[in-house]
């Protein structure tokens, strides 16, 4: 916006509509890191999300699965479509993940979300050369394409479930609706990146953002003429 207003002050001057060019007049606006709040649905909206899945069907019941997996463990897209067959240690419980900079991690892995992967395995997920958990619907059955496809099965998710669509990014406002859900009730923020595997502070601290309660505990009050605010 600064460098339109410039340009259009100098355009303006260059017409002789001004005495003096404008240009340096127009300041940048600061934009700070993290300035934004993040949006994402609330866990009554989240679990609306995870029941509209249709599970008397194949392609309901995947989708339930990687709903879940969404909700419950707050994985990325990528790390869904990845996850193969020999990912699941179903005597210990956990969950193999491929994750960001080719790090591979183990995670518990929660009985209703095992119980979903279960059911979507012995009936939905069909035979397939390919050892991905999670397929394609039509032929070929393969592994689904990409993020790409996890973000697809959200946004008919929130259609069916009768919520504006958040299509662009959609998958990624569970992992948000989890670290909220978390500062609530009491999570630090060491905690969430723990959850959410999350190698550097700063990816974790947007999520202080939504703990709005918590920050006016601890914010100083705007000083004015008059005193404090």
């Amino acid at each position: 916006m600064a460098a339109a207003l410039r340009s259009f002050c100098h355009f303006l001057f260059l017409r002789g509509d001004t005495a003096r060019d404008l240009y340096e007049s127009v300041r940048s606006v600061r934009k700070w890191r993290q300035s934004t709040v993040p949006t994402f649905p609330t866990p009554e909206q989240q679990e609306a999300l995870i029941a509209s899945a249709d599970r008397s069907t194949p392609t309901g019941r995947r989708d339930y699965a990687i709903l879940l997996l969404l909700a419950r463990l707050g994985l990325r897209a990528g790390e869904i479509v990845a996850i193969e067959l020999d990912d699941i240690h179903w005597r210990s419980g956990e969950l193999v993940v491929h994750g960001k900079g080719n790090v591979v991690e183990h995670v518990p892995l929660p009985s209703e979300v095992g119980e979903a992967i279960a059911t979507y395995l012995r009936d939905g997920r069909g035979a397939s050369a390919s050892r991905r958990v999670f397929l394609r619907r039509l032929a070929p059955r393969v592994g689904l394409a990409g993020p790409a496809a996890i973000g697809k099965i959200v946004c008919q998710a929130f259609a069916r479930a009768g919520f504006r669509p958040a299509c662009r990014g959609a998958a990624h406002l569970f992992r948000h609706g989890l670290a909220t859900t978390m500062i609530c009730h009491g999570a630090s923020m060491a905690e969430i990146a723990e959850v959410l595997r999350h190698r550097s502070p700063d990816s974790t601290a947007i999520y202080a953002k939504d703990a709005f309660e918590d920050l006016r505990k601890v914010a100083r009050s705007w000083p004015t003429a008059g005193g404090a605010i």
